[in-house]
């Protein structure tokens, strides 16, 4: 096989379908897109948590910058900067309830500075929960430190930030923030993404309403208006299965208009970040053997480790895939045809993608975080008896990527709504994925098998809305990240709906090394690839640059609803922890894995035979 010149991946459909395809295919063929790594989900001072438990008092414009490579400030006085290249788009994503409210009576500028009350929301000696029970209750006596011109007053300050650091063509600043219902200490979160910098003079928030129904509607009233927004649902993970039910929030049946105001409004979802990775879950998937992933298992917001997660249905993205899938066949219409992204919902004003320089919040020390135990440098201390915290679970943050023709926010906000766009889990790991009826023969050896992609079939995102008469191609590619670890295995996840059940399986499809998956199997061999636990040093004689491959489905049934989405593995590395725990002598938390497999997805094409 000739080597591709070109960042893709593709899925191929019959012979009598493909001048319709090509008519249904992205107008952008003329224009190759490129790969944009960013974040949308970035909290600075304007987020109350971040300003009272994390002691943060950088702004919007220090993540912009930190963003773009310059230094930032830690609240614990450590300075941080991204090692590898700059972001190439950034979304401060403050939380819209108290926007501002806490660092407005610290700011000259801001309307309450100086404000009596003041300590009652400042005060170092205040915890996260009293203050969080202060706001409330003034909340409710609509109290001025509250008021809408305190609120506006920071989305105004957010907005001109942002204005001031979008460089088009060089580095997005999208404007947005994040909606934050929580009932019963369940995360029913979204961040809110605009297009363009016209925007309303308010965000709506959870004080506004904690139905996400009610969300879409005010989004759909802005769109009306010319201001094109959307959602992107996170932590499903800590919803306690309410992220993705077969029913309203409201106990009422998922009916068609439903459906479709949620996926106009959600086209994508946030699978990975810090507080764990929502692909799926050991329980949902025991027969995927990568499943148990940055897996987070206790719930935010509850006091101790005695509340761990216990309902994971509902509440993962795969699960809700495959639920979507039940609901076309049986209903006819799918609200969970979701894309895929990652991002950091770091709350220090910088997102730490990479292992070998994770920070945590202040005070940002090993022992804080439970990668060490606190008597390290004692040579008789040791793990026993060592309590393992909920921080100690978290990741380092993922990153989103958008295949767009520019870097703009008009081009990335497109690359979303289409759901060209793909996670990973921090190494800026390059894939793609297309649908066509069949390819012509020659794109594998083509100077140019991009456009052809875009001739004669359609990107990740996409739907096929009719029946085929054979198995979809699939044309895999994914490069590596050059500062990152080399590329193991690349995988076709495959959910699908069999006699009204919905089924998943797991195909890898190439392997590094020259290797070739078992057809019994369907798995690579093992490459031997070893990591040395003394200095987190890697094998360097195995993985891959790049991996492709031509695959077809051997179990495709042109009768039955599927999706289909990739997944590719680096060799295994250290987790942060370790690296925490080999810099301060001592062996790594026997709690947590001491390594594993950074990756990335892609988001499904859906195969929707009946409509």
């Amino acid at each position: 096989m000739q080597p591709i010149q070109r960042l893709f991946l593709f899925c191929t459909l019959s012979l009598p379908m493909l001048a319709s395809f090509a008519e249904d295919s992205a107008t952008a063929a003329d224009t190759e897109r490129k790969a944009f790594f960013g974040d949308l989900h970035i909290h600075t001072m304007y987020s109350m948590d971040a300003f009272m438990a994390g002691g943060v008092r950088t702004s919007p414009d220090d993540a912009y910058r930190y963003a773009k490579g310059e230094p930032l400030a830690h609240p614990s006085g450590d300075v941080l900067r991204l090692s590898g290249p700059p972001l190439d788009f950034l979304m401060v994503a403050d939380h819209a309830s108290y926007l501002g409210v806490n660092a407005a009576l610290l700011d000259p500028s801001s309307p309450t500075y100086g404000h009596p009350e003041t300590d009652s929301l400042v005060s170092s000696t205040r915890t996260l929960a009293e203050t969080i029970q202060t706001l409330r209750k003034m909340a409710q006596e609509e109290h001025e430190l509250l008021d809408k011109s305190v609120i506006s007053d920071a989305w105004a300050k957010s907005i001109a930030a942002a204005e001031r650091h979008n460089d088009p063509g060089t580095f997005t600043a999208l404007i947005g923030y994040e909606y934050t219902p929580s009932p019963g200490s369940r995360h029913l979160h979204r961040n809110v993404v605009f297009r363009s910098g016209r925007v309303p003079n308010l965000p709506f928030s959870s004080r506004d309403s904690g139905d996400p129904e009610d969300l879409w509607h005010w989004m759909d009233d802005l769109r009306s208006n010319g201001m094109d927004v959307l959602a992107i649902p996170h932590n499903m993970n800590q919803s306690d299965g309410l992220a993705f039910m077969e029913t309203t929030w409201k106990g009422q049946p998922i009916d068609q208009d439903f459906a479709e105001l949620r996926m106009r409004n959600e086209p994508v979802a946030e699978i990975t970040q810090q507080k764990g990775t929502s692909e799926t879950h050991p329980s949902l998937s025991p027969n995927d053997e990568w499943a148990d992933f940055q897996i987070v298992q206790y719930y935010l917001n509850r006091a101790t480790n005695t509340n761990p997660i216990s309902v994971f249905k509902g509440g993962y993205y795969r699960d809700a895939l495959l639920t979507g899938l039940k609901m076309q066949a049986q209903d006819g219409y799918n609200p969970y045809q979701l894309g895929a992204l990652g991002s950091s919902d770091s709350h220090v004003s910088a997102g730490p993608y990479e292992e070998d320089g994770y920070f945590s919040g202040a005070p940002n020390t090993p022992v804080s975080r439970g990668s060490v135990y606190p008597d390290f440098e004692d040579p008789v201390a040791s793990w026993q008896d060592f309590w393992t915290p909920r921080q100690a679970t978290h990741g380092t943050g993922g990153l989103a990527g958008v295949w767009a023709e520019e870097n703009t926010r008009a081009a990335l906000f497109d690359g979303m709504r289409r759901r060209e766009t793909f996670a990973t889990s921090g190494p800026r790991i390059r894939v793609r994925f297309f649908v066509s009826q069949d390819f012509p023969d020659e794109i594998m050896a083509s100077d140019d098998p991009v456009k052809l992609a875009y001739q004669h079939g359609q990107s990740m995102g996409s739907v096929i809305p009719r029946p085929l008469q054979k198995s979809p191609e699939f044309l895999v590619w994914a490069g590596r990240d050059p500062n990152a670890g080399w590329l193991e295995r690349a995988q076709i996840v495959k959910g699908w709906v069999e006699e009204g059940k919905a089924k998943e399986r797991i195909y890898d499809v190439v392997c590094s090394d020259g290797l070739t998956p078992s057809a019994d199997t369907h798995r690579c061999p093992d490459t031997g690839a070893q990591v040395n636990l003394s200095d987190c040093s890697v094998s360097r004689d195995t993985g891959a640059v790049e991996l492709q491959t031509l695959w077809r489905d051997p179990d495709f049934n042109a009768d039955e609803q599927a999706f289909y989405y990739l997944r590719v593995l680096e060799n295994p590395s250290c987790r942060w922890s370790t690296w925490d725990a080999i810099r301060s002598g001592i062996t790594p938390n026997p709690d947590l894995p001491a390594t594993h497999q950074e990756r990335a997805w892609s988001s499904p094409v859906w195969y929707q035979p009946k409509p």
